[in-house]
């Protein structure tokens, strides 16, 4: 007659509602309210946002955090908290993708003791082509071993305006980086390039390839003075390489041209750009420029 529960951890004992509802103090008719009361206003809006932060959330590659998400939802015209949304995560048990650790895989050139700072860690100039910077990274791969990401950014909207993949760590191979950014961006005009010491960037091809340029660097033991290259070559680590096994060459070139061509510089938001992507940072820029 009445309706029984079992309890899992004691599969033989069984008791019927109204028995259990007795020795919680609550009554018959209010249970059975409660199974038949249909979703409050507020409950139906809480799962309607926590679909939008889902749907957010798969776009992004499962990338973002609470604070990115909550920035969309808002340009969408929800007003809400990062906190509330890192709630709402935590409740379907899902977040952004967390940084590993890394290891140290630049080679100091330390025997260059007068190359100077010209960047003292000013990482946001005014307007484009007027800071880039540059570093490498190794990536590893099943088949093929350590392959390296040469990068070169541009600080005034953390765009990566040229990249190259190389299988060695040739200076030549690693060096062409440089020229397709000067070819992409045009340049014909003087501007501050700021690396690491390594040997790829303190050689007589550096100093002829950034001729007319400023040329600053990081001081020894010192990643935070070329901190946004290095941010960045731990973000596509992170949100891309490190999701799955790069099986070789081909492999992880075709993965960096997704992140960089695909997301990062076309759609991915970013703090520093007002949470717009790199591209529409400088677009935005550009039509100012125009307007003056």
């Amino acid at each position: 007659m009445y309706e029984l529960v079992t309890l899992e951890h004691n599969a033989g004992v069984r008791f019927s509602v109204s028995r259990v509802l007795h020795l919680l103090k609550l009554s018959t008719s209010g249970y059975y309210d409660f199974l038949k009361r249909e979703p409050s206003q507020q409950a139906l809006h809480k799962e309607e946002v926590k679909k939008q932060i889902k749907d957010i959330y798969e776009e992004s590659h499962q990338n973002y955090g609470a604070p990115k998400i909550a920035k969309v939802l808002e340009k969408q015209g929800i007003v809400i908290s990062p906190r509330t949304v890192g709630l709402y995560m935590r409740e379907m048990d899902i977040q952004a993708q967390w940084v590993k650790k890394g290891v140290k895989t630049t080679v100091d050139s330390c025997f260059h003791t007068e190359l100077k700072n010209e960047l003292q860690r000013q990482f946001s100039p005014e307007k484009p082509n007027a800071v880039w910077c540059s570093d490498i990274t190794y990536i590893r791969t099943r088949l093929s071993g350590f392959v390296y990401l040469t990068c070169v950014m541009d600080l005034y909207s953390r765009k990566i305006i040229a990249w190259k993949l190389s299988k060695t760590l040739e200076v030549t191979e690693v060096l062409e980086c440089i020229e397709m950014a000067k070819t992409v961006r045009h340049i014909d005009q003087p501007l501050i390039i700021h690396t690491d010491r390594g040997i790829h960037y303190t050689c007589e091809l550096y100093q002829q390839m950034t001729r007319g340029m400023k040329r600053s660097y990081s001081q020894k033991g010192t990643p935070y003075d070329n901190a946004c290259i290095e941010s960045f070559h731990s973000l596509i680590k992170r949100e891309w390489l490190g999701r799955c096994e790069i099986q070789n060459y081909r492999h992880a070139s075709r993965l960096v041209w997704e992140y960089i061509e695909g997301w990062y510089n076309t759609i991915r938001i970013h703090s520093h750009c007002e949470y717009q992507s790199p591209n529409d940072y400088e677009m935005e820029w550009h039509k100012q420029e125009r307007k003056k």
